[in-house]
């Protein structure tokens, strides 16, 4: 009975799954061409050590597969059940038949073009924040998932399930164990609305024609606070275009303008009439990002237009202002006077002054405060409340805050880049926003940065990094990396903002940075291009952060340690917990230390500070001379490195250089391997030492910012 097709399955029509299964290659096909999804691949039982036959069931029920033992006999059958989108195959024993063995269901699978391989079924024992750079295999895959259409594929197994990359698709591997008396099952999910329907209800995928990575950039306000004047900030952009700049950094935002802006609370600021603070800034706010836009950066302008402190424009616009029934006014965060979202002439004022900030004033980046994530001074929260929506002009208006967040982005226009700050995934933000604000505050208002503002920052990243580069990218809030932090906290914090691909604002005044703490700056630019490879948030403090990268011609991990301790601690994993084999070898190195730790089987564990963080390259070990990390990013590699092969005992890469500044390579030569020569283009100069008896550094240093090619040259130690 070859090419068998088993038709009139229950509940599988009903689903919309096809099965077919060919007898004679043991080839099982599950197909549900409403999502154009489509499994085929070997189907195979082994037990007592032997390999049994899958065949089509030998009676009147063509419903289901037999198991056939070695001399012929039917043991047990796998059936086929269906709930719309959801395929389930069951195995089970044939009356009371005792044997036990292994199920398997291995091939290459067809789904959405643009979709990733992820994780989507939390584990409470779960230690690692899993990222990944390309397409990253990995053993804890058990999903796909495409942005484009928030679809996800769900693949569960009773053993083990894993996908991986192959050839143009992917491929997945499937075992479960059957025992005596019970069920082995495989299912195959198809989830629509896989972020709306769980995360996300305003769900709409990060645009990246109009911002292809997250932004970077420059803020004042948690040094300066809100004293900054345009000549603060002018002098800090001169600083940025030369230590920045050429590393990427795109934007140079103003905050605290408005006026009456100089001092705390925002509730007094003149939020929402586009009157700037004569004081500081004399020569008004187009001046300005003219003046930002002549240094190379690209203006940005904070925002927080929920309400107001002027007096005046409140008694010009009274109509426009939520008041209690006895008359007197509602504030909030945002303004003594608070916006009545329900009144279309407000709302045609917040589209009207974004629309001259953008395209009078020429601002490109707007950073929108008091949004949907905080507390309840913040205007989703307070639109909720029914005392509040009592005082509406429209009462039963059901999208008060939406219809702000939608005014916001028709007056800032298709090309500009709206950051919603505290902003939230669960609001109307994602529907407009290109970015949201989801940590905290990173200081409290003229305070210096603490460790207690740190861990707030992981924390936020955690919970919310799930999203990331799906709907919005993430803004953990600036990074800061002063005296105030000691060099140990400022790699923590360095590391939290950078290593999952966040946003990266820098707010420190660039003069008072040691040479060390620039550098950090530095090497989180460009972000990277990371998105989360576990769909879901974490509330605990996760020690290990894995980003798993791959490219066409390297891949590799980058593996943050984070203690989170007030003392010295251990911290250590298997390879199991991020994704690859126990028995595969590894070399690693790390960052911030710049410390060979050689050959890992298995695990690796190494000693953290307190309040500190190791960042380890691990790369599978080859026998020849290999690539093993850069210091010119935290991804070492991922940004930078663009082609790398070895042949006839040459290893050639081509690596991003910045012009003016030296970048290190360093590459493990294992016995019996020594170095001969090196080859780099003639305006570029280059510099070898062997550091260690088996790590070459290679130190680069070109006048422009060029692509450069590098050749090095093996002899053999022995001949």
């Amino acid at each position: 009975m070859i090419g068998t097709v088993l038709t009139a399955v229950a509940g599988i029509t009903v689903g919309g799954w096809a099965v077919s299964f060919d007898e004679a290659a043991q080839q099982l096909t599950l197909s549900y061409p409403e999502a154009n999804v489509a499994l085929s691949g070997a189907l195979t039982f082994r037990s007592g050590g032997k390999d049994w036959r899958v065949a089509p069931a030998r009676d009147a029920v063509p419903s289901r597969l037999a198991l056939v033992d070695p001399n012929d006999n039917v043991q047990g059958y796998l059936s086929f059940q269906a709930n719309g989108g959801r395929l389930q195959m069951l195995a089970y024993h044939r009356t009371a038949q005792s044997y036990e063995g292994w199920l398997y269901y291995s091939g290459q699978l067809r789904f959405r073009s643009d979709a990733f391989a992820c994780r989507t079924s939390p584990d409470p024992s779960e230690r690692v924040l899993r990222l990944a750079s390309g397409e990253a295999d990995s053993t804890l895959n058990d999903s796909l998932f495409s942005r484009a259409d928030d679809l996800a594929l769900l693949l569960r197994a009773a053993g083990e399930t894993r996908l991986y990359a192959k050839g143009e698709g992917h491929g997945f591997f499937l075992s479960g164990r059957i025992h005596e008396a019970s069920e082995a099952a495989f299912s195959f999910t198809v989830e629509r609305d896989y972020y709306r329907s769980r995360y996300v209800p305003y769900y709409k995928p990060v645009d990246k024609k109009r911002s292809p990575r997250p932004p970077t950039g420059w803020m004042s306000w948690n040094v300066y606070f809100d004293t900054a004047t345009a000549e603060d900030n002018l002098a800090e952009a001169r600083l940025g275009k030369k230590y920045l700049q050429p590393f990427g950094l795109e934007f140079w935002s103003i905050e605290s303008w408005q006026g009456n802006s100089d001092r705390l609370p925002v509730s007094k600021f003149y939020n929402m009439n586009l009157e700037c603070n004569e004081t500081q800034f004399p020569l008004g706010m187009k001046r300005l990002a003219d003046d930002i836009r002549a240094l190379g950066f690209r203006p940005g302008i904070w925002m927080a237009p929920f309400g107001t402190g002027n007096d005046a424009f409140y008694q010009a616009h009274k109509g426009w202002f939520l008041h209690r029934k006895d008359g007197t006014p509602i504030g909030c965060w945002n303004g003594k006077y608070t916006l009545d979202p329900t009144v279309d002439e407000a709302v045609d004022h917040l589209r009207h002054i974004f629309d001259v900030a953008s395209h009078e004033w020429g601002y490109e980046y707007f950073k929108i405060d008091g949004m949907s994530g905080r507390g309840p001074g913040y205007c989703a929260h307070l639109y909720e409340r029914p005392d509040i929506r009592a005082c509406f002009s429209r009462p039963d208006c059901r999208d008060p805050f939406e219809r702000c967040v939608r005014a916001f982005r028709e007056g800032i226009g298709p090309d500009r880049v709206f950051l919603a700050c505290q902003g939230h995934f669960t609001g109307p933000e994602t529907a407009y926003a290109d970015a949201s604000r989801t940590g905290a505050d990173i200081v409290a208002p003229n305070r210096p940065v603490t460790w207690h503002n740190i861990m707030n920052q992981a924390r936020c990243t955690l919970n919310q990094i799930f999203a990331h580069n799906i709907v919005f990218y993430a803004d953990p809030d600036t990074l800061l990396v002063n005296d105030a932090l000691d060099l140990e906290q400022a790699r923590v914090t360095t590391t939290v903002v950078s290593l999952p691909g966040q946003m990266m604002f820098s707010g420190d005044k660039l003069a008072e940075l040691k040479p060390e703490r620039i550098k950090l700056l530095q090497q989180t630019l460009p972000v990277a291009d990371v998105r989360p490879a576990a769909l879901y948030p974490y509330f605990r403090d996760l020690p290990i952060w894995d980003l798993a990268v791959a490219r066409p011609f390297i891949t590799y991990h980058v593996v943050a340690l984070f203690n989170w301790t007030d003392r010295p601690e251990t911290i250590g994993f298997h390879f199991r917990e991020i994704g690859e084999p126990m028995d595969r070898r590894f070399v690693a190195y790390e960052f911030w230390t710049q410390t060979y730790l050689g050959g890992k089987e298995g695990s690796v564990s190494l000693e953290v500070p307190a309040r500190g963080v190791r960042l380890l390259a691990l790369h599978p070990e080859v026998p020849h001379p290999q690539y093993l990390s850069s210091d010119r990013h935290i991804t070492q590699g991922a940004v930078e490195l663009k082609d790398l092969a070895w042949r006839d005992r040459t290893l050639t890469g081509t690596v991003e250089a910045i012009g003016g500044f030296p970048l290190t390579l360093r590459f493990r030569v294992p016995q019996p391997f020594k170095l001969a020569s090196s080859k780099v283009p003639e305006a570029v100069s280059v510099r070898t030492v062997m550091e260690t008896p088996e790590v070459l550094a290679v130190t680069v240093e070109t006048p422009e910012t060029r692509d450069v090619p590098i050749a090095l040259d093996f002899d053999r130690r022995s001949e």
